[in-house]
């Protein structure tokens, strides 16, 4: 392309002739541009509002260290957690320890009152979560922290508040991990695992063109065999339709 100018976006994007697929990278601002504009196919995302939800039945070593990667091993990227829901039953037990862990990484929560209730005091600065928290994707060392009060509650969060990226359950029991995979409606979704490892190399897909929240087409990441399209070869020897 011989200019930078976004404008040039829209003659490219109504070239069908030439044009197959469009793959915006960059902000949520490009990415719907380019949606509002286009006249080919675009695969996107236009965030990643990950979330990691610690349930009764979790092992709180191993939650603590998921939470850990999740949030704070490359915050910047979309595949980074956004919020942590804790189970009620165990918000007590859990939320003072991942608290110090995270305030090790200067983390900031903003959290809704049965965590604050929790964390009095809190080691990380705290503040509460306003409706609009729940929808962002802060690329940053700010973490949404809520209690909830089972697998159910933190299902609807996710399909609520979620832009359908990553999601992850950490629990050892298997009916709720069965229940979480099946209802949460997200391109990518993780038992006892970090939301980090949606990536087109760790899923062994070679270099990532993308991760799409679609639902038509690819979705999750994508290597090259993703954008690959068929056609059908009939081979015969004089058959025709009766």
């Amino acid at each position: 392309m011989p200019t930078t100018d976004r404008e040039a976006i829209k003659e490219l994007l109504s070239l069908t002739q030439f044009v197959d697929l469009c793959i915006p990278r960059g902000g949520e601002g490009l990415i719907r541009a380019v949606v509002e504009c286009s006249k080919v196919p675009v695969i996107k995302h236009y965030k990643g509002v990950c979330h990691v939800y610690v349930d009764a039945d979790a092992d709180l070593k191993m939650a603590e260290e998921i939470v850990l990667n999740a949030k704070c091993q490359r915050p910047a990227v979309c595949n980074a957690m956004e919020t942590l829901l804790v189970d009620k039953a165990i918000a007590r037990k859990f939320l003072p320890v991942i608290d110090r862990r995270l305030a090790e990484k200067k983390v900031q929560l903003r959290a809704d009152e049965g965590t604050r209730a929790v964390l009095q005091p809190a080691t990380c600065e705290l503040q509460p979560a306003t409706d609009q928290d729940w929808f962002t994707e802060y690329n940053d060392y700010i973490l949404n922290v809520r209690v909830v009060e089972g697998v159910q509650q933190a299902i609807d969060h996710i399909n609520h508040y979620g832009s359908a990226h990553s999601d992850s359950i950490v629990t050892t029991n298997q009916t709720r991990a069965k229940r979480f995979l099946s209802e949460v409606d997200s391109a990518a979704v993780y038992w006892n695992a970090s939301t980090r490892f949606t990536d087109g190399g760790e899923f062994g897909m070679g270099a990532e063109i993308g991760i799409s929240t679609d639902k038509i087409g690819a979705r999750g990441p994508m290597g090259l065999e993703e954008l690959t399209s068929y056609k059908w070869i009939g081979i015969g020897n004089g058959q025709i339709v009766s």
